[in-house]
């Protein structure tokens, strides 16, 4: 691989197996910035960042856990392959 011509879409940083380790702050830093725009009370704005933290990165789980259901059982039991 070269680095004179990165392609991040082509040629992706190999850190794909620490994703995960992005989701928090990731989740955290747009609850703080959506949160600042749309609470009324400052005085509750960091239950509700830790809040809205939290129903993205739970969301976030639901959503890689329906897939794995839908990929590994739903679609073979609908569509199973020829000659298996």
């Amino acid at each position: 691989m070269s680095t004179l011509a990165y392609t991040p879409f082509i040629d992706p940083i190999a850190a794909h197996e620490y994703w995960f380790a992005l989701l928090i702050p990731l989740a955290f830093f747009i609850a703080v910035g959506y949160k600042a725009v749309r609470t009324v009370d400052m005085r509750t704005y960091w239950r509700q960042v830790l809040t809205f933290t939290i129903q993205i990165v739970g969301g976030i789980i639901l959503l890689g856990i329906g897939a794995y259901v839908l990929i590994a059982f739903a679609i073979p039991s609908l569509a199973p392959m020829p000659g298996s």
